[in-house]
């Protein structure tokens, strides 16, 4: 496959849990990360100490592409290289401020979640019938620390949905604990999910 065509290749998809975990990182940035893509590359050159080579494979294109964008000599990149610029950057982009959010969330504020979605229910008794609810709960320390860990490791959006589930569960259908005994809820066909550190 050409450079090219490497190029016109559309940017991979994550899922919406795993986006919205993302968005919630980049919303404690103390300071806006780079927006060029002249300096979103000298950005990543710094974290890889300047190895052009693992940054082009990082980003799927050329070390000549990542030269000429060092250099000031492109501008504009396509559609899936600004998306992997914007990806990449805003994953290296102060690792410390997400690092003490992702603590504090798992130590001792929690998260919060609103999401919409279609959430079915087991009980040992009767319960309503599943549909479209949106809903805006806390998430304990707990289980955020089970949700960042899994995100860390690489967790794929299936690995995630029964976590944030149960947290969910918790939280909202069963108040920590002091209704519904044995509720378990699941949710599928996300239509749009947020956290917040």
């Amino acid at each position: 496959m050409s450079e090219h065509e490497q190029q016109q290749q559309p940017a991979p998809r994550r899922g919406k849990v795993l986006e919205a975990l993302a968005r919630a990182e980049r919303k404690v940035f103390t300071r806006p990360a780079p927006k060029s893509a002249n300096a979103q590359v000298k950005f990543l050159l710094t974290r890889v100490k300047g190895a052009t080579k693992v940054l082009a494979e990082r980003l799927g294109v050329s070390r000549r592409t990542v030269e000429r964008y060092r250099a000031g000599k492109l501008a504009a990149p396509q559609k899936r290289l600004q998306a992997a610029l914007v990806e990449e950057t805003e994953s290296e982009w102060q690792p410390q401020v997400r690092a003490q959010a992702r603590q504090q969330a798992s130590t001792s504020s929690g998260m919060m979640v609103e999401v919409t979605a279609y959430f079915g229910f087991t009980c040992s008794g009767s319960s309503d019938d599943g549909r479209i609810r949106t809903i805006t709960t806390p998430i304990s320390p707990t289980y955020a620390k089970q949700i960042l860990e899994l995100q860390e490791a690489g967790a794929t959006e299936e690995d995630l949905h029964p976590i944030v589930a149960e947290a969910i569960t918790e939280s909202y259908f069963t108040e920590w604990g002091t209704r519904t005994d044995g509720l378990r809820a699941d949710f599928t066909h996300v239509q749009a999910i947020e956290f917040l550190f």
